[in-house]
């Protein structure tokens, strides 16, 4: 399985950014599929994921601000970042867990926001 993670790029503050991951297989066969991220010196953390049954998780500081959605058809995931602040500033990860706990990770895609 691999993962293909795109569109990150510099955005200013309040702007906009839309990121996708593309799998090689089929996203019906995964557990969880999402989006980490990891700023400098600090730990990989969840922005927002899907789970298993098609609900979605987000990390408290993006609640209201980022969308996960996916199309199926096209097995993608999309991360909508809406008014994202520079704290948001990281490499973003995709991330996909199959039904027998094999965890793939995307390439990492950087995301600068300016102030």
């Amino acid at each position: 399985v691999q993962l293909q993670a795109s569109g990150g790029g510099l955005v200013q503050a309040g702007g906009s950014l839309k990121l996708s991951c593309a799998t090689s297989g089929n996203i019906f066969a995964f557990n969880s599929m999402g989006w980490y991220r990891q700023a400098p010196r600090k730990q990989r953390e969840l922005v927002a994921v899907f789970t298993s049954g098609g609900s979605t998780r987000y990390v408290d500081s993006v609640k209201g601000r980022f969308t996960i959605s996916r199309d199926n058809a096209k097995n993608t995931v999309y991360l909508q970042m809406n008014s994202p602040k520079p704290e948001d500033t990281a490499v973003y990860y995709c991330n996909a867990v199959t039904m027998l706990s094999f965890d793939y990770w995307g390439q990492g895609t950087l995301v600068t926001v300016s102030s």
